[in-house]
């Protein structure tokens, strides 16, 4: 009973047009992975990631089980093809982030919808945060590309900011989207070279690009609630 009413709350604030979305997303990953024989551990993987997108975007909970899921298979993927940063971050931060996610959502669930509240970052811890995310941007694509790194400037970047994001996405920050749009965008470059060069992983390439249009998205549905929320206070 415990597992249906959670499921219940989990699938509630949907809209119609949220779910045809996602149908066809997955119609179309699933149909190009056949056409183009594309890697199983892609095509779960580019599932699994959009459905913790999703889901993280309604600000549900559940979504931490798919991204746990997604993590291993896409840990697979970049050992694969020589991107070591993305290998570390996925296995060494977000695995443990995404566990600690679950039970930090889980202190700021609202009561009726079960969703979390969402927040935004003063402008001063913006602005600390900003100085500290290029910062290590440009220390990440030194190291990387001293390690012989496949593509240090992307995976440096991707990967610095995933940090930053993962961070964000625990602290229920609305600033995750933005930074999320810029690690999409890059993300989904980074992968379409490697498909340029004869690697079989579609379905990574258009989840990036999924990625990037569920962030642009997912941060004026957040900005809209803050606000409202601000001028409820009122």
């Amino acid at each position: 009973m415990k597992i249906y009413k959670f499921i219940k709350q989990e699938l509630t604030s949907w809209k119609n047009f949220e779910i045809f979305w996602l149908i066809t997303i997955f119609v179309t990953v699933i149909i190009s992975a056949i056409t183009l024989k594309d890697s199983p551990a892609a095509v779960f993987n580019a599932i699994c990631g959009i459905l913790y997108t999703v889901i993280a975007g309604k600000g549900k909970i559940s979504c931490y089980f798919f991204g746990l899921a997604g993590s291993l298979c896409y840990i697979y993927l970049a050992l694969q093809n020589g991107l070591w940063g993305n290998t570390l971050l996925y296995a060494c931060y977000y695995i443990p982030m995404q566990i600690t996610g679950i039970f930090q959502w889980k202190k700021h669930l609202k009561k009726y919808s079960n969703d979390i509240v969402k927040t935004s970052l003063k402008p001063k811890s913006l602005f600390y945060l900003i100085v500290v995310s290029v910062t290590f941007c440009f220390a990440a694509v030194i190291l990387l590309k001293h390690i012989g790194g496949s593509n240090p400037i992307f995976d440096g970047i991707t990967t610095v900011l995933s940090v930053v994001g993962m961070y964000l996405t625990v602290k229920r920050c609305i600033e995750q989207w933005a930074v999320w749009m810029i690690v999409n965008g890059f993300s989904a470059i980074m992968w379409l070279n490697l498909v340029l060069q004869g690697v079989k992983v579609y379905a990574t390439v258009i989840m990036w690009c999924v990625y990037f249009i569920l962030a642009v998205y997912f941060y004026f549905e957040w900005k809209k609630e803050i606000r409202e929320r601000k001028n409820s206070d009122l």
